[in-house]
């Protein structure tokens, strides 16, 4: 049976990735999972398309504590309780989601970090800051397909930012789950559309270069499907619970 293989989050949206042993879903999705995120001076959505430098940044969340931690990769930290001030909406890819901006001296270092002024903000709603949908699916099988294809060797999964990945599986098995719900942990999903890909999977994970087309790797054998390039599927949740490294992913 398939098993969850890796459960990764980003606690600031565009930010590195952080990597649990287990997530709760919710609703709404994972509640710490893109809290936070950044927007220009105008109020919109900073892309991760562009702004590589924001990849080498770690952040951590203490819910109950209600703090916020930024790790640099020149090795400053940042941390402390986080005060919200003016309400904010922002649009994230038609979808409009409110929060609070954060005040305290994160946003001046993620400024200068970019060369221009952004702001930080806190999602009202736990685990809303999801781009269209709350759970993303991945295989391990369809990383080593992509991997085998292109030629170019192992594909980094970090690459795709996705919430669930899966192992025991054919190569984009997930695809065939699309309107079913499946079992994952103590959750129930279904399974909605196809996960339309960007720039961003073109960029190093680790240092947020542009290093790999993944997009042309992922055309050369898949060619375009409604519209898109498409690599993993989105889902919805139906039933909460909690999802563990391990857990067994069941198509019902």
């Amino acid at each position: 049976m398939p098993t969850v293989s890796r459960l990764a989050v980003a606690p600031v949206k565009g930010l590195a990735l952080s990597h649990a042993d287990e997530v709760e879903v919710t609703a709404h999705g994972v509640p710490q999972d893109r809290r936070f995120y950044l927007v220009e001076e105008s109020g919109k959505l900073v892309s991760g398309t562009k702004d590589s430098p924001l990849f080498t940044v770690r952040a951590a969340t203490d819910p109950a504590a209600g703090t916020l931690s930024l790790a640099f990769a020149d090795g400053r930290e940042l941390a402390g309780k986080v005060e919200l001030g003016d309400a904010l909406k922002t649009t994230f890819f038609g979808r409009p989601v409110g929060g609070r901006v954060v005040d305290g001296p994160w946003a001046a270092a993620l400024s200068a970090l970019v060369g221009r002024p952004v702001r930080l903000v806190r999602v009202d709603e736990g685990g809303g800051g999801f781009d269209s949908y709350p759970v993303s699916l991945l295989s391990d099988a369809s990383l080593e397909e992509l991997a085998r294809q292109s030629g170019d060797g192992p594909v980094d999964g970090r690459r795709f930012r996705m919430l669930v990945h899966v192992a025991g599986t054919a190569p984009h098995e997930e695809d065939g789950w699309l309107g079913r719900r499946v079992r994952i942990g103590g959750a129930v999903v279904e399974v909605t559309e196809r996960d339309p890909r960007c720039r961003m999977t073109t960029r190093n994970p680790e240092t947020g270069i542009r290093d790999w087309d993944s997009l042309k790797a992922i055309k050369g054998y898949r060619g375009v499907v409604d519209d898109g390039i498409n690599f993993g599927v989105y889902a919805s949740v139906v039933e909460p619970g909690w999802v563990r490294i391990g857990d067994p992913v069941e198509p019902l």
